[in-house]
């Protein structure tokens, strides 16, 4: 494991790098492949731009040290800065991924992969279109990548704020309690059941009664069954809002059966995420070492003992129809579904995944070498040839190297050809070419190097 710095933070040395672009490409072309463009945004907002957008996560924003002028903070997501950027520019609609940092003053446990300052990536899709069809196409986004990556098994959780909400209101939790009791729920997957509830009871003055009716159904989970079964609950059909979602919900599972994702998608109704900007689907994936958690949830603890053993969430998001109006003069509205995919976890299982193997940190196909001395120049000529026919060669920072300090160079970067030149070879126009994994050596004329050198290395 990586040194992370004690300020919370971590520096990539060039193996972790290799990972790590090795992770971003595979993301990168699954968002191309889905047809999105991508923007970039500066890393501080108007402070006042950040406020009131995240709960009680708010006091996690850093920041910037008010030295006159107008008050500043690091970013915390990508989503706000998102919608702040499609209010300024009047944007209705667009497709968009967005890979950079953010920051937190979080405790970090950077053990666990979590630091104050880290990579996001997030795919949004902002437009006015019909129900729940940009949503399913985020949740086979987030299946295509995590399936593609090779993490080992996941699971997709999903529910709907709405049902969240009406759940609550059948349920008898007074209005101006909804977020704070939602964020307590949202702690289902780090904490049994039984201390939910006290936090709910002692610390957010809610009734014993309510309380147990939302463990009821809180401790459910299943697949679009589940969602009709709800829809003929005697509590949950009273709620407008709460039929919404649910009939929403049935229209999602039917999208993913089409685009083949159900095998890994449940519908979870102690599914909460924090976040005070939901408004409509929202879903988590979830890392699962032993397979998929139980749907069947005998204790009455949610799903925290399974996945507790697990690195836990690797990819959230949800629809926020609001978020967008709150930065426009006129309240514009533009209806937004997005998913963050959580690379920072990715990158510490990759991380570990890669730990026994050899991974290349550079892209080096050829070093020009020389048997003998005062061949500097002739090394020199060859590798800007080299460098012009689009090759990646490099050569010795010496006159005379030893020939042996060359080929041990290549050894340990694992630079797969040297081309020797020696005063035999220049005399009869060819080139030395040694492959270094067998140390086979063949003579190759000086003007089919550069094609021998494409052919032996595309191969690889």
């Amino acid at each position: 494991m990586h040194r992370g710095r004690s300020n919370g933070t971590r520096d990539y040395n060039p193996k972790q790098m290799a990972i790590r672009e090795k992770v971003f490409n595979t993301i990168i072309s699954c968002f191309k492949r889905h047809g999105a463009e991508t923007i970039d945004t500066p890393v501080f907002e108007l402070k006042e731009t950040l406020t009131g957008k995240y709960g009680e996560d708010s006091k996690l924003i850093y920041d910037l040290k008010d030295q006159g002028g107008e008050l500043l903070s690091l970013r915390y997501d990508l989503t706000v800065p998102f919608a702040r950027y499609l209010a300024m520019n009047k944007i209705t609609n667009i497709k968009r991924y967005h890979i950079a940092k953010v920051y937190r003053r979080d405790n970090p446990a950077m053990t666990r992969g979590r630091y104050r300052e880290f990579y996001q990536c997030d795919f949004d899709i902002a437009g006015q279109y019909d129900a729940m069809i940009p949503d399913a196409e985020c949740l086979k986004i987030v299946h295509e990548i995590l399936s593609e990556l090779q993490l080992g098994e996941f699971c997709i959780k999903v529910n709907d704020r709405r049902i969240l909400d009406g759940m609550f209101a059948v349920c008898g939790v007074p209005d101006e309690k909804f977020r704070t009791i939602c964020s307590t729920v949202d702690k289902l997957d780090k904490m049994s059941w039984e201390d939910v509830k006290k936090e709910m009871v002692n610390e957010k003055g809610l009734s014993e009664e309510a309380a147990d009716q939302i463990g009821e159904y809180v401790s459910m989970r299943g697949g679009m069954d589940l969602a009709e079964r709800l829809l003929q609950d005697q509590k949950m059909c009273q709620n407008k809002q709460a039929c919404a979602g649910l009939s929403d919900i049935k229209l999602l599972f039917s999208y993913l059966q089409l685009f083949q994702v159900t095998d890994k998608v449940v519908f979870d109704l102690s599914l909460a995420r924090g976040l005070d900007y939901y408004t409509g689907v929202i879903y988590e994936a979830v890392l699962t070492q032993a397979g998929l958690p139980p749907l069947a949830n005998d204790s009455q603890n949610g799903a925290s003992s399974e996945e507790s053993a697990g690195v836990g969430s690797v990819a959230g998001g949800g629809r926020y129809d609001g978020l967008v109006g709150m930065f426009d003069p006129k309240g514009r509205k533009v209806p937004c579904v997005g998913v963050s995919i959580g690379i920072e976890r990715i990158f510490s299982i990759m991380e570990q995944k890669a730990s026994a193997e050899k991974v290349r940190t550079t892209e080096v196909q050829v070093m020009v070498a020389s048997a003998q001395k005062n061949l500097l120049e002739e090394r020199l000529r060859l590798v800007t040839e080299l460098w012009s026919a689009g090759i990646k060669a490099e050569v010795m920072y010496k006159k005379n190297p030893k020939l042996l300090s060359q080929l041990q160079h290549c050894e340990e970067g694992g630079v797969p050809l040297v081309a020797i030149l020696g005063e035999q070879e220049l005399k009869d126009g060819v080139v030395k070419l040694r492959v270094v994994s067998t140390r086979e050596e063949v003579d190759i004329s000086r003007a089919d190097l550069i094609a021998e050198i494409k052919r032996r290395t595309s191969e690889a």
